[in-house]
């Protein structure tokens, strides 16, 4: 994230500041969100640069500038990886401030900074596991155990059966030249499985 500072960038031949660059910048057409977008070079490094603003959700009257060093990104890609740095700013902010990185033990042992580290980071998964739980509707009932159980029975022959009995249901609601030609195709690749494939499937059923 970009703040309005004394930092300069060059257009053309001018210096301008972060307000003035948001003004010449090209408008953004169909990205929701994305105001603006302009490529510049920094005054400072010359480093090019590329500044894509974005409308900020507290304040819809203000935007918000996002700069990138690799000018070949689409704005949208820029947005999206900056959303998950985010992500990563907000778990080191959680982590300090609210499970007492660095301030609950003090030491200069190698060993401890990283046995405290290991220990604050596994609050920190088990919190948002705790979160997830409470807030996904993924996780609601089991329901991804129940599926997984329902998958592992399901065995084979039982997969081969419903898939003629899926094929017998399309063929009820098709025209009869077009329920012919599947019957042909059907019966010609019925009849190339071997016999003790052939004694689980239903083929009197679609030879009819």
């Amino acid at each position: 994230m970009v703040k309005a500072t004394k930092q300069r960038y060059w257009v053309g031949d001018q210096k301008v500041d972060l307000k003035a660059l948001y003004r010449l910048a090209t408008p953004c057409q169909g990205e929701k969100g994305v105001i603006r977008s302009i490529q510049t070079s920094m005054t400072t490094t010359g480093v090019p640069v590329k500044i894509v603003f974005i409308q900020n959700r507290n304040k819809k009257r203000e935007w918000l500038a996002i700069l990138s060093t690799d000018c070949t990104l689409t704005e949208k890609e820029i947005v999206r990886i900056y959303g998950m740095r985010w992500d990563i700013e907000v778990f080191f902010k959680v982590t300090k401030s609210l499970l007492k990185l660095q301030k609950e033990f003090q030491g200069r042992s190698y060993d401890l900074l990283i046995s405290h580290t290991t220990i604050v980071f596994a609050r920190y998964i088990v919190l948002s596991w705790q979160n997830r739980c409470n807030t996904d509707d993924r996780t609601i009932g089991g329901l991804f155990f129940e599926l997984c159980d329902e998958v592992n029975e399901l065995d084979w022959v039982v997969a081969l059966q419903q898939l003629i009995e899926l094929i017998q249901d399309v063929l009820k609601e098709t025209n009869s030249k077009l329920k012919k030609l599947i019957e042909s195709q059907l019966t010609q690749w019925m009849a190339g499985l071997p016999s003790y494939i052939k004694a689980y499937l239903p083929i009197s059923s679609c030879e009819s």
